[in-house]
């Protein structure tokens, strides 16, 4: 009887945890820029774990998006 709602469960939680990703944006940067977390991550699995793009990488060297032109 247990194994009735313990299958499904594990399924839900597998497919749930399988389509999530992990964020290394705060959100004290999208205040402060007025600007998504996407602006400046993917959702793609990253090689150095940040999911940067272009906005990401200016970002991370001048800490903040003055003069992003992207």
């Amino acid at each position: 009887m247990r194994l009735k709602y313990l299958v499904p469960a594990v399924a839900l939680f597998a497919g749930l945890l399988a389509n999530t990703t992990i964020s290394f944006a705060k959100k004290e940067y999208t205040v402060k820029e007025k600007k998504p977390c996407i602006f400046c991550h993917t959702t793609a699995a990253p090689k150095d774990g940040k999911n940067l793009k272009p906005a990401g990488e200016y970002y991370e060297k001048h800490k903040t998006l003055k003069g992003f032109s992207g």
